[in-house]
């Protein structure tokens, strides 16, 4: 294992900041939206925990809000310390005894209410602390320097609707050291649940109010402007960290990158800005430190890619992979480490395609240069026999990466290739349901509509000209096919599959039916073996109906009630029959002048007129609700 070899020089330049009370490392504040008008706001501070002062870990600190446009302070909220952890190392086993950091998480529930948080340029947050470690060695006066952590949100309330915005989560902090003369990077990159873009850059970090002379008493926020730390001379906001190249961050994935040139503790600042719709609505900052170490000698490990059973060897960049059918689709890779004891782990990384991707096939880690371990091994990496790129050519990254601290060195080899499958024809699925209609789209359902009671059957075939095996399926969207008394049966085979649907609908099926009106079945054709194509699918929506009417609803409107036997009665046989719960409910029948006359629930009814003649009016209901209404004359 690649460790520190020179711990003694480790400690040697940790000495002053041993000596030191000072304790913090940096921090960032966060405010989360939960629910209504509350929100979750919280510190999480960096304390040094091997020479923090243990008396200025502070159990609850002061945040104050502020308008931006006018500095003037909404409130002061105290933030209890919830969580104390310890940050993790990026590799576990480069930790060494002289460098820990505990990450201190104060927070609190706060309410945002539209009528107090409504001035369109926003608000800040502030929480001032003094003081930084006196080992930094980037600015000046590091033992009497303080922070100010800092955050913006907009307004809770825009153009007379609720704004809703939480602060993006930068990626956790590292606990690693970097090594003189070697890349270091860390992904500061963050996480937005709005989906709001998100920028970075590097900033000078914030000094604020707070001095050594308040002691270990957290100081009440003042307001902004805040003072920036003074940096060292030939310092500056886009060279904190002096270097080749000096310490950066990507503008868009949020990677720090340094490769530093002197050796020491160096603070450094980190800005989030949110847009979204091209508007910025906030910020965060976070504020960090990074030791600069000599460490050991670390050699980055090599690579070569060979075809199987080839000794040609891969050369990236001039080289492309073409993956035939029933040709080889495998590739040998030897990796090596001249470093002793090295542990080599290999690992891929599509560049331009997603699936379907290549496999280990065999071990991809293993100790070299150790006491009965070889000074080289091997992995073969196999590309699935489906493979097809279309004609595009795809890259891929083989990665070796080593053991060393303070981070793993790697060798990369990008491999292009291209792949085609073996001809494969998709099969053909055929139905007795009724053709899609030619405007229709293709993932729309053909709708069936099936007579209440009546038993309707269709047939579905499916044929392979390559005589893959085949199997048809028919399963039901959000409902199980027997309980609404479907059945489906198959016989499936090599080349072809035979299907039959059945069905008599009852009243269960429509009740099944609800609001939706219909009940969605999938028929799937569906092909096995290498290589398959995709399935064949029909989608049917069945429809219950009922029973078709006798004849259009035409009541009499004149009755003679005189005992001829022609026409004494009002009846109504042709009234819309009864569908399951829709029944007929009942009728009534009433005066010129409003007044109830007759009433009757049954379907079957006859009236007479009651032996006087004039207007009358007629009202039929049904239980889902529908209604006729009419007149009708009696003649005695």
């Amino acid at each position: 294992m690649k460790t520190l070899r020179s711990l003694g020089l480790l400690l040697l330049l940790l000495l002053p900041l041993m000596a030191s009370a000072t304790h913090i490392v940096g921090g960032e504040l966060d405010l989360q939206y939960k629910s209504g008008s509350t929100y979750t706001l919280s510190l999480n501070l960096y304390f040094d925990a091997i020479n923090g002062d243990p008396q200025a870990l502070d159990p609850s600190l002061v945040a104050s809000i502020f308008v931006k446009a006018t500095n003037q302070r909404v409130v002061n909220v105290t933030l209890p310390l919830t969580s104390n952890t310890f940050v993790q190392y990026t590799n576990p086993a480069c930790s060494v005894g002289s460098l820990s950091t505990r990450k201190l998480v104060y927070t609190k529930e706060i309410t945002l209410d539209a009528a107090t948080y409504a001035n369109p340029g926003g608000y800040y947050v502030a929480v001032e602390r003094c003081c930084r470690n006196i080992s930094i060695g980037n600015i000046v006066n590091p033992g009497g320097a303080a922070q100010t952590f800092y955050l913006e949100f907009p307004a809770v309330v825009r153009n007379g609707a609720a704004f809703i915005d939480s602060t993006p989560r930068i990626f956790p902090p590292l606990g690693d050291y970097a090594c003189r003369g070697e890349l270091f990077y860390y992904d500061f990159g963050g996480q937005d649940v709005d989906g709001d873009s998100l920028i970075y850059d590097m900033v000078t970090p914030l000094n604020g109010h707070a001095t050594a002379a308040v002691g270990n008493t957290a100081p009440l926020p003042s307001a902004a402007p805040y003072a920036p730390i003074t940096w060292n001379p030939g310092l500056s906001a886009t060279n904190q960290i002096p270097g080749t190249p000096a310490l950066g961050i990507d503008a868009h994935t949020g990677r720090l990158t340094v490769r530093a040139s002197s050796l020491g503790l160096f603070v450094f600042g980190v800005r989030c800005s949110e847009y979204r719709k091209g508007v910025k609505i906030g910020e965060t900052r976070r504020d960090f430190q990074l030791y600069v170490l000599n460490c050991p000698t670390n050699v980055a490990p090599k690579l070569q890619v060979h075809a199987a059973n080839s000794a040609a060897l891969y050369r990236p960049g001039r080289d492309t992979l073409r993956l035939l059918p029933g040709g080889n689709r495998c590739l040998t890779i030897r990796y090596t480490d001249p470093d002793p004891n090295s542990v080599l782990t290999m690992s891929t990384r599509a560049v331009n395609f997603t699936v379907p991707a290549p496999t280990f096939t065999t071990s991809t880690s293993g100790t070299v240069r150790a006491a009965g371990a070889p000074d080289t091994l091997t992995a073969t990496l196999c590309f699935p026999d489906c493979s097809d790129t279309k004609g595009k050519v795809y890259l891929l990254d083989l990665i070796v990466a080593d053991n060393g601290c303070s981070l793993p060195k790697h060798d990369t080899v990008r491999v292009a290739f291209t792949a085609t499958q073996a001809p494969n024809a998709a099969p053909v699925l055929t139905s007795s349901f009724p053709p899609a209609p030619a405007s229709t789209a293709d993932a729309a359902p053909t709708v069936v509509r099936v007579t209440l009671g009546q038993h309707y059957t269709a047939t579905l075939a499916g044929t392979d000209a390559d005589r893959n095996a085949l199997a048809l399926t028919a399963t039901g969207e959000g409902f199980d096919l027997a309980a609404v008394g479907m059945q489906f049966a198959a016989q499936n085979g090599a080349g072809q599959a035979d299907g039959t649907f059945a069905w008599e609908p009852t009243c269960a099926a429509v009740a099944a039916m609800g609001t939706a009106g219909g009940l969605v079945v999938h028929f799937k054709l569906t092909e096995t073996g290498p290589c398959v194509p995709l399935p064949q699918e029909r989608a049917i929506r069945f429809e219950v109906v009922p029973v078709a009417e006798v004849a259009a609803f035409r009541p009499a409107n004149v009755i003679t009630p005189n005992g001829d036997g022609k026409n004494d009665f009002l009846r109504m046989p042709d009234l819309p029959v009864d569908f399951c719960d829709n029944k007929f409910a009942g009728i009534k029948i009433f005066s010129r002048w409003g007044q109830e006359v007759f009433a009757s629930a049954e379907r079957g009814f006859q009236w007479g007129g009651q032996g006087v003649g004039g207007l009358y009016y007629y009202l039929a209901t049904y239980t889902d609700g529908r209604k006729f209404k009419g007149w009708v004359e009696v003649i005695p």
